[in-house]
Parts: structure tokens; C-alpha cells; sequence
């Protein structure tokens, strides 16, 4: 079965472009005009990819991204804006956008785009072991099998990409990751992409694990190299 892919965006020219470029690589589209409608479809037509634009009649791209993550953390959203200001950028990596990709684009890179997060969502469910595989570091429990960290107990309400950025971090406590090592393995982006969104993805990061974010214990900063998982601390 084809992947699903929805659209959302009021560009009629955007819409067609993208269309008939999606289902020339064997992709289904369904489409939508407004902020509403998308997240209509959304939540009802399980797409296996957002295509989302910003600027939206009823309901902003920033809007519907916000409440769909409420419900759906594992879906990849990729944020279309024709503003480059990074305050846009910013702010649907906030919110749980996956990737963001600013108008006009290339339509090869947007299908590299495309193809690179619904790959590494089905990876996601693919890879996982059959068993239950539990890695514990100190405060934390990492359930491999169902995509899921605890700290103290507690499930933590991580994304599908703060999943991957934390066990791409943990793999090896200590271990200095640049942003483009970060990039390459949880984005998989190796030329093409933004490294703004590692440091956004962190921040998030930090304000899900820590006790206090402004004072981090676990997710580092080495000035000029990189981000590592210190190893971990008892409480």
C-alpha cells in the first residue's frame, strides 16, 4: 500500500506541484485549503506524513500543529513557510514539527525530505525488538520495545524525534555527538539540513529530562564541539 500524505496548504499552485510530484514517486495525497480542514484529516485519514504550511485561513500551521501532537506524537510533520525569519522555524520545532523547509523549494529536496522521515518513522516501529528490551541509566528506563522513556517511573511525553535524539544520545554516555553527527543520525540529513533544528530538538530535550533546564545534569554542552548524555546520576 502506498504511503498517505497529506497536504495542507491554501497555494493552489503549491497543492498541484506537490500533488503531482508525490504521486509520480507512489505516494497517495489527500489535500486541504485551511487549518481546519487539515486537522480534520489528520486525525481521521492516519496520513503517514504532514506536509504543512504556516500561513492558513481559520487555523495557522502553528495551531494545527500544536493540537495534533496532543494526540499523535509519532506522525512526521515537515512545516512549510515562505518566511525565512528563524522565529518561524523555531516555533514549529517547539511545537513538535519534525522538519521545516521554507518557500520557494527545491521539489527534489523536498521529496529527499519526504522519503528521509517516513522512512525513519517506519524505522522507528520496524527496528523495535519483539521482547521487551529495557536499558536502564540511573534515573531513566529506556523501554526499546515500545518507544517509550521513564524517569523516576514516570513516562516522559517524548516525540518520536526526542525519542530517537535521547537514545542517540545515551547509546554511549559521555560520548561527545556534534550537530552534524546529531543531524545525520536522527535526522539523517547529511548535506541539506538546518542545524538550528538539532539545538531546537535539544532545548526540548531539556526541558523534559531535567530537573531544571536552565541547570542541566544529564544533556551537556561541550562549547564548540558538541551535546553528550552525561553518565548518569543517582537521586
Amino acid at each position: 500500500m502506498n504511503k498517505k500524505i497529506l497536504i495542507v496548504d491554501d497555494e493552489k499552485a503549491i497543492v498541484d506541484i506537490l500533488t503531482l510530484n508525490l504521486s509520480m514517486a507512489g505516494y497517495e495525497t489527500i489535500t486541504a485549503n485551511d487549518g481546519q480542514t487539515g486537522l480534520a484529516l489528520a486525525r481521521s485519514e492516519q496520513p503517514d506524513l504532514i506536509l504543512l504550511d504556516v500561513m492558513l485561513p481559520y487555523l495557522d500551521g502553528f495551531s494545527v500543529c500544536k493540537q495534533f501532537r496532543e494526540t499523535d506524537k509519532l506522525t512526521p510533520i515537515i512545516m512549510l513557510t515562505a518566511r525565512e525569519e528563524e522565529r518561524d522555524m523555531v516555533n514549529g520545532l517547539e511545537l513538535g514539527a519534525d522538519d521545516y523547509i521554507t518557500k520557494p523549494f527545491s521539489v527534489r529536496a523536498l521529496l529527499a525530505r519526504v522519503q528521509t522521515n517516513i522512512r525513519r518513522g517506519v524505522n522507528a516501529v520496524i527496528d523495535r525488538p519483539a521482547e521487551r528490551s529495557v536499558l536502564i541509566l540511573g534515573r531513566f528506563s529506556i523501554d526499546l520495545g515500545q518507544g517509550l522513556v521513564y524517569k523516576d517511573l514516570k513516562l516522559l511525553d517524548l516525540t518520536q524525534k526526542e525519542f530517537d535524539l535521547f537514545c542517540g544520545l545515551t547509546k554511549e554516555p559521555g560520548r561527545v555527538l556534534s550537530r552534524e553527527e546529531l543531524m545525520q543520525e536522527v535526522w539523517q540529513y547529511d548535506h541539506y539540513g538546518d542545524l538550528r533544528a538539532v539545538d531546537v530538538a535539544i532545548r526540548r530535550l531539556r526541558e523534559k529530562i531535567e530537573d531544571d533546564a536552565a541547570s542541566p545534569q544529564y544533556l551537556l554542552t561541550k562549547r564548540g564541539t558538541g551535546y553528550y548524555f552525561a553518565h548518569a546520576i543517582e537521586a
